[in-house]
């Protein structure tokens, strides 16, 4: 689970929407999805690739501070 300075840092970088952070505890893999809200934000340099990006048909306009990690 990210603690909550790890989690802070990305509210500043440009164009970034959303940011999941995905673990499996059993296989301890770790992982992250990222969405960005344009193909020109997706294009800055970053130290790994976008391969794609996609928005689709939304009821919550709130994506931030969502999952376990805010849980109480």
């Amino acid at each position: 689970m990210p603690a909550d300075e790890s989690v802070d840092q990305f509210e500043e970088v440009p164009g970034l929407r959303f940011k999941a952070w995905i673990s499996d505890e059993v296989t301890e893999r770790r992982g992250a999805v990222y969405l960005w809200e344009s193909a020109e934000a997706a294009r800055q340099e970053l130290p790994f690739d976008v391969e794609a990006t996609i928005e689709g048909v939304f009821a919550v306009e709130e994506l931030s501070r969502r999952g376990l990690a805010f849980e109480p």
